[in-house]
């Protein structure tokens, strides 16, 4: 049996998110979101800013080195100023050579996340 598992450049991080909407049970569409990455003095950097296609997803991430990311998920526009979270921002750790997924499923009222694969 072939090793079906793909192979990742071991000198960078790769990156992908998906939003679902729980509320209607869709992708979170247009969703808007900033990625940023953790510089040694705690300070983050804008590494762009990017909005979800019409399957929740984000295609053109950067790769990133290894430390301490965040995604900052701008839900106050998503659902028009008609939510309890005006944003979720999710903190992550990466190392090199590994890919990571950072889901989020999301409603007006809570949301959550994992690392997916």
């Amino acid at each position: 049996m072939r090793n079906m598992e793909k192979k990742h450049d071991p000198n960078t991080a790769t990156l992908s998110s998906h939003v679902l909407d729980t509320a209607v049970g869709t992708p979170g569409k247009d969703l808007k979101m900033t990625l940023y990455s953790q510089a040694k003095d705690g300070s983050y950097t804008k590494m762009g800013s990017y909005v979800t296609n019409s399957d929740g997803r984000v295609k053109g991430f950067p790769t990133l080195g290894a430390g301490i990311h965040k995604i900052v998920f701008d839900t106050d526009s998503y659902y028009k100023g008609e939510c309890f979270y005006p944003e979720c921002s999710v903190v992550f750790r990466t190392k090199l050579g590994e890919h990571y997924h950072v889901p989020l499923l999301v409603s007006p009222y809570g949301y959550t996340t994992y690392r997916g694969s």
